[in-house]
């Protein structure tokens, strides 16, 4: 695992970098998750063995600090990837992110401009308004989600049997899980919705089969985003279905200029 000190953040992020051939593909997790532990299964499929990809944990989250002063809203994340391919003189870089970061790997594709190549994301969070795990989340002031909120989740999520993810939210500051689901909430101008439909690169929307019907992706085929469907998989995609999320990936990355 390797360390990059994020500017003016006050911290580190920790990154697996697997090498290979090929532009690097750069991998994003959910909220409460990390890379470290979401997607080794994936990287390792003979679907994407042999290209190079960088597994990082998001500041917050996994092995990366914690750096209280950080605001960890999706920009602020899609600023900290960017300062690491910056820092490894990428001159292109493919970009995966799974739900909160599909979200985050949109943000920093518009700010990566000509050196994205493709984007690929998981059943991300488009439009102001969050999903029902991050509203839950920002409906709980920082201090009191800090001070017991996010251990009652952690052991809800134990007794229902998700004693991995669990672990992983377990694992991530209280304070950045609050205000990345905050900033979740409050989306962006433009939104990320419109940031995906104008980038003029090869994207890919990725659905787990579980989570059909799915209405967020209504208008973005339309857009010339590709729609690929992974079989056996809800929204926990990267665990359902390591196997189909690594094809899905591959024909992604396959795909030919919009």
């Amino acid at each position: 695992m390797k360390s990059f000190a994020v500017p003016a953040a006050g911290g580190s992020l920790r990154y697996h970098d697997l090498a290979g051939d090929g532009a690097a593909l750069v991998m994003i997790h959910g909220l409460g998750c990390a890379s470290s532990c979401d997607y080794p299964t994936v990287a390792a499929d003979p679907a994407l063995r042999g290209r190079r990809m960088l597994l990082v944990d998001l500041l917050g989250s996994g092995f990366s600090d914690r750096p209280e002063a950080f605001g960890y809203t999706i920009d602020d994340h899609a600023r900290s990837i960017v300062a690491l391919i910056d820092a490894l003189e990428l001159p292109r870089a493919d970009v995966f992110g799974h739900s909160m970061g599909g979200t985050v790997a949109i943000a920093a594709a518009a700010m990566l401009g000509p050196r994205l190549g493709r984007l690929i994301v998981g059943e991300p969070n488009l439009d102001p308004g969050g999903g029902q795990f991050s509203r839950g989340i920002a409906a709980i002031p920082e201090a009191e989600y800090c001070a017991g909120g996010q251990d009652a989740i952690v052991r809800a999520a134990a007794a229902e049997g998700n004693d991995i993810w669990a672990a992983s939210l377990a694992r991530s500051a209280a304070y950045a899980v609050q205000r990345t689901a905050r900033s979740l909430v409050d989306g962006s101008d433009p939104t990320w919705r419109s940031i995906l439909t104008s980038l003029r690169v090869p994207r890919t929307l990725i659905i787990g089969e579980l989570s059909l019907p799915y209405g967020d992706a209504a208008g973005l085929p339309e857009a010339g985003v590709e729609i690929a469907i992974v079989p056996r998989a809800g929204h926990s995609i990267p665990w359902d279905n390591p196997t189909g999320l690594a094809a899905a990936i591959a024909a992604g990355l396959a795909s030919a200029a919009p």
